[in-house]
């Protein structure tokens, strides 16, 4: 066996086989895509779906952070201009406000003025008519007061003397039941109108000197 192995042909027909096996070796691997040694040198390994570098890098609470902070960031400058509308408005309802408020005090000082003007002139008026009254007959006064509205006679009767008003109301008083009724009624309106003395005073002032 030994002599056998040391046989030249044997040696020639090992490193045959060898060299064959070596051949089909290198060139079944690259044809399937998978040599090595020098040809594999080049050959880039595809990288994994999540080994990103650090330019590519991406965190889902990151940018969920960032939304937050951009609807804040839009939701304020939303408020921002309602405020700025609200003043713009405000502003402008005060200003008509004040042109009201201005308006109104001028009218109410004119009202208050044609108001004025009015009661003097009514105050003028009855006084004339207490004058023109108390220079008339009794029957005259007396059918002149029957036209007249109570309230009319009571401030008439407070312009005049209380002798006049007194004989006025005696007369009144013997012209029937109905006219001392109303004279009664008279006589109650105008001690709510004026205290006693206030009328004589305010009588004797109304009387043109002699």
């Amino acid at each position: 066996m030994t002599r056998l192995l040391q046989a030249p042909w044997v040696a020639a027909l090992v490193g045959g086989l060898l060299y064959w096996a070596v051949t089909v070796a290198l060139l079944t691997r690259v044809h399937l895509g998978t040599t090595a040694g020098p040809v594999a040198v080049g050959v880039r390994k595809p990288r994994p779906a999540d080994d990103l570098p650090s330019w590519r890098f991406r965190n889902p609470e990151l940018n969920q952070w960032i939304a937050e902070l951009q609807r804040e960031r839009e939701a304020l400058a939303l408020q921002r201009e309602q405020l700025r509308e609200l003043e713009m408005r405000l502003a402008a309802e005060r200003q008509e406000l004040s042109v009201i408020t201005q308006t109104v005090a001028r009218l109410q000082a004119e009202f208050d003025r044609n108001v004025i003007r009015l009661q003097e002139s009514q105050v003028e008026q009855f006084r004339r008519q207490a004058r023109l009254l108390t220079g008339m007959s009794l029957d005259g006064q007396l059918a002149l007061i029957a036209e007249m509205r109570d309230d009319d006679v009571v401030r008439l009767f407070a312009l005049m003397k209380n002798d006049d008003v007194s004989q006025l109301l005696d007369a009144m008083s013997k012209a029937g039941p109905a006219e001392a009724r109303r004279a009664l009624l008279i006589v109650e309106k105008m001690r709510r109108l004026l205290p006693p003395e206030a009328t004589n005073t305010t009588a004797r002032v109304a009387q043109p000197a002699p």
